[in-house]
C-alpha cells in the first residue's frame, strides 16, 4: 500500500482559497492523471479519471475502491482509492511562500500516479471576497477582473506533484 498526496501550487494574484468547486472533498470533482504500472512500467496513453462519487466493489476481499484498472501491457490489475479529509485550499499565504497545498490523498495499488491535469470545476475567491466559480485551469491560467475590489485577479504557473506519504 502506497499513499500519495496530490499537492498543488500556483501563483495567485489578489486571490485565495483555490480548490475544487465543492471543496477539497467534492464528490463530483474529477481528478485526471496518467498511471504507470508498478509491474511492467507501462504508462497509460490516456488520462485516468477518478472521483469520490464513483466506487466499485473489490473482487478479492471486502470493501470498495474508486477505480480498478487492468494494465493493457501486462494484464495486471491495479486500484486507486481516494481518501478524503486530508486536503485543504491553496491560500494566498501558501502561494506566496512557494509551497504546495495538499489536495487529495490516494491509495495506489499496482500503479503509480503521473502528470495530474488541471481541468475545469475549480473555485477561488478574491482578497475582497468576490467568488469565482467554475474556473477552468486546463489552459494553465485564469484571469478576470474583480469589480468589488477594483483590481485584476489571476492564477498562473499551476503545477502539481504526487508525494509519497506514510
Amino acid at each position: 500500500m502506497v499513499n500519495y498526496m496530490l499537492r498543488i501550487k500556483a501563483e495567485l494574484e489578489n486571490l485565495t482559497n483555490l480548490e475544487p468547486q465543492g471543496g477539497c472533498d467534492d464528490p463530483n470533482f474529477s481528478y485526471y492523471f496518467k498511471l504507470k504500472c508498478g509491474n511492467c512500467g507501462e504508462v497509460t496513453l490516456k488520462e485516468t479519471c477518478v472521483s469520490l462519487n464513483e466506487t466499485v466493489s473489490l473482487q478479492k476481499g471486502k470493501g470498495t475502491t474508486n477505480l480498478v484498472q487492468k494494465c493493457k501491457f501486462c494484464g495486471r490489475d491495479g486500484t486507486v482509492t481516494m481518501i478524503p479529509g486530508r486536503g485543504r485550499p491553496l491560500t494566498q499565504e501558501i502561494s506566496e511562500s512557494g509551497d504546495y497545498a495538499p489536495l487529495m490523498l490516494f491509495d495506489f495499488r499496482g500503479f503509480e500516479p503521473l502528470d495530474f491535469s488541471f481541468g475545469s470545476g475549480w473555485k477561488v475567491e478574491s482578497l475582497e471576497g468576490t467568488k469565482f466559480d467554475g474556473v477552468d485551469l486546463s489552459g494553465g491560467d485564469f484571469a478576470e477582473y474583480d469589480e468589488k475590489g477594483e483590481c485584476p485577479v489571476m492564477i498562473s504557473n499551476v503545477s502539481a506533484v504526487f508525494q509519497v506519504v506514510k
